[in-house]
């Protein structure tokens, strides 16, 4: 396997650093590099959308008959790179990494051709309807019920830590359709309209006063059976293939190279690189981060030869969420006492916040961290479905246990 970059990706860099330049404003990348969340404030992660669509960059990863840029595998680990060094806010995935896909793979004509164009341009911006208040990481369980009625799904239930409900006008939902043996039978994939009548919103707020999860209410909302992804009672199908996605889809590995990169610098500047302990917990850091990204290179590039992730998404996952919180150790233990005190105010949060952001104080790249990746974090070995859920599905498809 040849690493090396050739001039033709180093001219991409150019033209991706080039771009970047011009179109990353002040207020973009003040809401890249002071996130507190997984996710950029709304407003401005919809403006760099559409920024990158006028640029045709806003789905690196699609086919080009889809309107996306279908970028090479190495074109999209300096595409993440450069875009991580520049303090770029992140996408919301919900759309353009996860919806997207899924009505790619298995959605209609008539589906792709209204739903992705305006994926890519923001005019539909979606949220995930998966979890409930008993079926999160096994989804199996699942209970809101959809009872057909004609032409039309009837649709009650309830759905829990839904990512931007609040602002989304577009939720892709797992709901039970019918009861069979198997309980992964009788789920269908269905797309809702977020302002349909019955549907009711209530926030989720955390202790940090950051408004980004909600709880969603479904009170017989009626939903066309043309909004059906697949078939019915078979979305468990389109849900694991939109999962691999979800898990696997984009490589974690850029984004913690600079992240590393930042510890070290923040360690130099204190002194605590030269501690031969802290040193030496930073060099394995980086050996785990090279393996990571070298087997993401592989994986990523099998998924462009034959269409989708598969068991290396849930790889991915596990080694990504794990090294990415010990990331967060380390750079705890890098800002010595600027990393004590929970400062949520030292940063940008992803949804709205009852404390303001307060940038440009003594200490503030460390005061963020703790709220920025480190207490953030911890639920990245739960979210996409939990570090348990991914090792037994490789344990059962992969070696036969």
């Amino acid at each position: 396997m040849d690493l090396a970059w050739s001039d033709e990706d180093r001219r991409f860099a150019q033209e991706v650093r080039a771009f970047l330049d011009a179109e990353l404003t002040d207020e973009l990348r003040a809401a890249g590099q002071w996130m507190t969340s997984v996710y950029a404030d709304h407003e401005a992660g919809m403006e760099w959308q559409r920024r990158l669509h006028a640029r045709g960059w806003a789905a690196i990863n699609w086919p080009r008959e889809h309107g996306g840029a279908q970028l090479s595998v190495t074109q999209r680990f300096i595409f993440a790179r450069e875009c991580a060094l520049a303090g770029a806010p992140p996408l919301s995935p919900m759309g353009i990494a996860m919806c997207g896909p899924a009505l790619i793979g298995h959605g209609s004509a008539e589906q792709k051709a209204h739903y992705l164009p305006r994926i890519l341009t923001g005019e539909h911006f979606w949220c995930q309807g998966y979890s409930e208040p008993h079926a999160g990481s096994d989804l199996a369980p699942l209970k809101m019920k959809a009872v057909r009625d004609g032409d039309h799904l009837v649709c009650t239930g309830t759905k829990i830590w839904t990512t931007h409900a609040n602002v989304a006008n577009w939720i892709f939902c797992l709901v039970r359709t019918g009861q069979y043996d198997r309980p992964q039978l009788g789920i269908t994939f269905l797309l809702i309209p977020m302002d349909s009548p019955g549907v009711t919103v209530r926030p989720i707020v955390m202790t940090s006063g950051e408004h980004i999860q909600n709880q969603i209410f479904f009170d017989e909302v009626r939903v066309p059976l043309a909004n059906v992804v697949g078939e019915i009672d078979q979305g468990w199908t389109v849900a694991k293939y939109l999962l691999e996605f979800e898990r696997g889809g984009s490589a974690y590995a850029p984004g913690l190279q600079v992240r590393l990169a930042r510890i070290r610098e923040i360690a130099r500047e204190s002194g605590l690189l030269d501690d031969p302990l802290f040193a030496a917990q930073v060099a394995a850091a980086q050996v785990r981060l090279d393996v990571l990204e070298v087997y993401e290179l592989r994986a990523l590039t099998a998924a462009a030869r034959g269409g989708r992730p598969g068991l290396s998404g849930s790889v991915m996952k596990i080694l990504g969420t794990e090294l990415s919180q010990h990331l967060t150790e380390l750079a705890l233990e890098a800002a010595g006492p600027y990393g004590l005190a929970f400062q949520p105010e030292a940063g940008a949060a992803g949804g709205p916040n009852l404390i303001p952001h307060t940038p440009g104080v003594r200490g503030m790249r460390e005061a963020a961290i703790a709220p920025l990746k480190y207490l953030n974090d911890r639920a990245g070995s739960i979210y996409a479905g939990s570090n348990e859920i991914q090792r037994n599905i490789i344990a059962k498809a992969q070696l036969g246990l």
